[in-house]
């Protein structure tokens, strides 16, 4: 993970309020995390790192698009991805990221490397069905959606079984009708 460590933020120089950092995210970054669900992405992420005496206040704001694969069609296209993730730093005895909020470093840390937080905080971005807008409004066209149209069932014009209703059903409706007299 050499080429991460451009997102390492050292903190113990930094004054007390308010601090932004800014990183844009490419396929590279995706990289080194063995990530290849991506053909490409443009990704802005923006960090408000709130510094305060006994603890930090981080707010990921991630923006951009990714070159995914549709779910139903497999076109390639490009999703929007966005959102707003809090992080919390506090001090202890030991490093412990076991809460998905907060984060424990220990004392006697100086920096804090954000590569993680942002890779996470992007995968939660991606819907987890992933459907080409063009799927949508219905003017896409690939041989996949055309086979579909042909193998479709019609569901609208009833069948011999749903016109003829079993002998069964009468009799224990015939039960209901009896118990209200």
């Amino acid at each position: 993970m050499k080429d991460l460590k451009k997102f390492n933020i050292p903190f113990v120089g930094l004054k007390l309020g308010n601090h932004v950092f800014e990183y844009e995210i490419d396929s590279t970054f995706f990289e080194a995390f063995d990530f290849d669900e991506f053909h490409s992405s443009k990704i802005q992420v923006k960090i408000d790192f709130l510094k305060k005496s006994t603890l930090f206040e981080l707010t990921f704001n991630i923006t951009g698009t990714v070159n995914v694969d549709c779910d139903m069609s497999l076109e390639a296209y490009d999703q929007e991805i966005g959102g707003n993730f809090p992080l919390i730093v506090k001090f202890g005895i030991e490093y412990n990221d076991e809460n998905g909020e907060i984060l424990i470093l220990p004392h006697e840390a100086y920096q804090i490397n954000v590569s993680q937080f942002i890779y996470e905080f992007i995968i939660l971005s991606i819907p987890s069905k992933r459907i080409h807008p063009k799927v949508l409004d219905g003017s896409m066209e690939s041989e996949a959606l055309k086979k579909l149209r042909e193998l479709e069932v019609d569901n609208e014009s009833p069948t011999e079984s749903e016109d003829t209703i079993d002998p069964r059903w009468d009799k224990l409706k015939g039960l209901i009708t009896e118990k209200k007299t």
